[in-house]
């Protein structure tokens, strides 16, 4: 597949990189050279010094023979009348960045889609989504639904109170059948585990269940499921109004920003909020807006670093859940292996919504997860695909990759050796980064 990236900030360079590890064939677009270089040198793609609005220079790109182009510039403009542009040249599938909440009602989705601009992507509303789904399910690391929730992948970090921790995943699967373990994240690498592997302390597990045994995962990881109600947020950024807006009625929560004029802008967007005006950097702050008293606690400033180090602050107050904006993504294992609760990266959950395209043209047939190594992927298998020719403990299937579980005529199951998969069927397969193309060709 052919694809043309303009913008070489951090998602688009996100995304180049990744996207070259699935032997696909990228082009980087960017005007400065010098976010180019490293690029260039180090990855299997190529780039393009040029503006992502001259018609030339999408041309150079090969734009009129491209399956995807992709605008993730820092300006929505740009990225809209590029992906306008390449799709009058010639582009098959056109994807643009966007800042603005308005352009995602489906009255202006139309407007775009008749602009050429196919798919927009507003990562800090995919952010908010993730917090709302991180604070009503805050015992959990990570949590996806798959086909409206027949499939569910919970990733759980393993503490002393673990009945788990010692046990073999073979044990495991003999005492409990209604789990599958499809990944295990070790310091700081992603593994696939067969069943000779142990489980150990501070392991995150990914576990694939369905709906009606989830609960009984509390049990096993020793883990408490309670009700968040009253949320603390550090930084008054697009992530937060957007958080604010989804949260509804089901939550009571403080906006803090060091900001007065931010904190104005605030007092207007999100009228159902205390909005203070303070450093939640100060610890006497936190304890005189009263943290202690507070279930969660969602940190979202600028910097990565501030983000973590704020939440393991809140931890220290007795705060039960934490959420950090973690941007940089060396940062994130990091994060994982510490104190604090859930990570979220905007890099990562754009990623994950343009590989749903790289799967499947027709959207509402696959989705995709991106971790920070590794994919968790949905796909409906076709007639004559390669993964219906047998039980799947004979389709020699890649240590790279794991079938996690399946949904057959509406109805969510986990998948042993002896299934047999079949066309109509919505596979989820857990796969590490740069495996997808492999994924991708089982389902031909």
């Amino acid at each position: 597949m052919k694809i043309v990236i303009a913008g070489a900030g951090e998602v688009g360079s996100h995304l180049a990189k990744l996207l070259s590890f699935e032997n696909q064939d990228i082009v980087l677009i960017d005007s400065d050279a010098s976010k180019l270089a490293p690029i260039d040198a180090n990855y299997n793609l190529m780039t393009l010094v040029g503006r992502p609005t001259s018609f030339q220079t999408l041309r150079d790109a090969g734009v009129e023979n491209c399956d995807l182009f992709i605008a993730v510039t820092p300006y929505e403009t740009t990225n809209v009348v590029a992906c306008t542009m390449a799709k009058q040249i010639g582009a098959e599938r056109t994807v643009a960045r966007i800042d603005n909440y308005e352009f995602m009602s489906d009255e202006n989705r139309k407007y775009f889609s008749s602009m050429g601009v196919d798919s927009l992507i507003y990562p800090e509303y995919l952010a908010a989504k993730e917090i709302i789904t991180a604070l009503k399910r805050p015992w959990v690391r990570h949590w996806f639904e798959l086909h409206d929730g027949e499939i569910i992948l919970v990733g759980v970090k393993m503490r002393e109170t673990a009945k788990l921790i010692g046990m073999q995943l073979k044990e495991l699967a003999a005492l409990q059948p209604s789990f599958h373990i499809s990944a295990i994240k070790r310091n700081h690498n992603t593994i696939i585990p067969r069943g000779d592997d142990y489980i150990k302390l501070d392991d995150i597990l990914y576990f694939t269940t369905t709906r009606d045994h989830v609960d009984d995962l509390l049990d096993i990881c020793g883990k408490k499921n309670f009700d968040v109600r009253k949320v603390m947020i550090m930084g008054g950024s697009r992530i937060a109004i957007r958080t604010a807006d989804l949260a509804g009625d089901d939550f009571k929560i403080k906006v803090i920003d060091n900001s007065l004029e931010k904190c104005q802008r605030l007092a207007e967007m999100c009228p159902d909020c205390d909005i203070v005006h303070a450093d939640a950097r100060d610890m006497d702050v936190l304890r005189e807006e009263g943290l202690d008293d507070y279930d969660a606690f969602v940190a979202l400033t600028d910097s990565s670093e501030t983000n973590i180090l704020a939440c393991i602050m809140a931890k220290e107050f007795g705060v039960a859940k934490t959420i950090a904006e973690v941007e940089n993504i060396q940062l994130v294992s990091e994060a994982e292996s510490l104190n604090i609760g859930t990570t979220i990266n905007k890099k990562l959950l754009a990623s994950s919504t343009i590989f749903q395209l790289l799967l499947d043209t027709d959207s509402s047939t696959s989705k995709c997860h991106s971790l920070t190594d590794a994919e968790v992927a949905e796909l409906e298998v076709r007639p004559g695909s390669k993964i219906t020719r047998g039980p799947v403990k004979d389709l020699n299937l890649s240590r790279e990759m794991t079938i996690a579980g399946l949904v057959r005529d509406g109805v969510g199951m986990l998948v042993t050796g002896n299934t047999v998969i079949q066309p109509g069927d919505h596979v989820v397969v857990f796969c590490l980064a740069g495996a997808l193309h492999k994924v991708e060709k089982l389902f031909c």
